[in-house]
């Protein structure tokens, strides 16, 4: 099995915070308070973005005051962007300390510090309170992880009965993707199910399906769309990803445009 070594060598490139200041000083001073919003474009690492999140917000059904967990947080964008558009608390873990530090930057400067707690933490090797939390997020996380059996376990124990486990996640379709992609650089690291094998893995945790959904058609939509018009205002995922930002995005784009990949939205139900 590969390490997560070296997965988190593939998100912890070096000056990540920097870039991150940089991007949030053209914001505004340090003292100006940001809406989670304002940020999407940079750390909202996963297809169609802030959209996305939305969508899946609604599809959980969250309401005010539940506890979210949201596995592999990366800089947490989704996390505070569902703790303030639904009035829930949201701890988050990622692998990589670089994504964690630039994170709390961020949700300080958001004023979400109380709402919003991010951890270094390995989604397979966790140890989530049993019980826990009402709702459990995986974005784009999934693609990473050989070992789905214990990410999917991990993500049933840490739920109270009737939690639920919104999976978001890349799924093969036609093949491997062209690489480097925003996941990997190689096939190494990179680990796509198709979406009926994730279904089964997940169902096989102790789950039941709420909400079904192939996003691959959006997906192909969204990269049409930003391959035709002027790239948004304001910071990007170029900061992120760093130099080589236009190759992964057009490899990723390809990749979906050729079937692939494709994209499965999904709500599961603990049972």
């Amino acid at each position: 099995m590969v390490s997560s070594e070296r997965v988190r060598a593939h998100y912890d490139g070096p000056g990540l915070m920097e870039r991150v200041r940089q991007a949030l000083a053209a914001l505004g001073p340090d003292d100006a308070r940001l809406a989670p919003e304002q940020v999407a474009g940079l750390d909202q690492f996963h297809t169609r973005g802030l959209a996305a999140t939305l969508e899946l917000g609604r599809d959980a059904g969250l309401r005010a005051g539940e506890r979210v967990l949201d596995i592999g947080c990366g800089l947490g964008g989704p996390a505070r962007v569902l703790a303030a558009r639904h009035g829930v608390s949201v701890a988050g873990i990622d692998l990589s300390p670089a994504f964690i530090e630039a994170g709390r930057e961020i949700t300080r400067r958001c004023g979400m510090e109380k709402q919003v707690t991010l951890a270094l933490g390995d989604a397979t090797r966790a140890d989530f309170a049993e019980g826990g939390f009402d709702a459990v997020f995986l974005l784009h996380v999934a693609m990473n992880i050989a070992a789905r059996e214990a990410l999917y376990r991990g993500a049933r124990r840490a739920l109270a009965p009737g939690g639920r486990f919104v999976s978001y996640d890349i799924v093969r379709v036609g093949g491997e993707p062209y690489f480097p992609v925003p996941w990997a650089r190689t096939e190494e690291t990179s680990f796509l199910l198709t979406a009926e094998a994730t279904r089964a893995s997940v169902e096989a945790a102790g789950f039941r399906v709420g909400v079904w959904r192939d996003d691959s058609a959006v997906a192909k939509a969204f990269f049409e769309a930003l391959a035709a018009g002027a790239a948004p205002a304001g910071p990007s995922l170029a900061a992120l990803v760093g130099a080589d930002f236009r190759t992964v995005m057009a490899n990723l784009a390809r990749s979906f445009q050729e079937g692939r990949i494709g994209v499965l939205a999904a709500v599961f139900e603990a049972v």
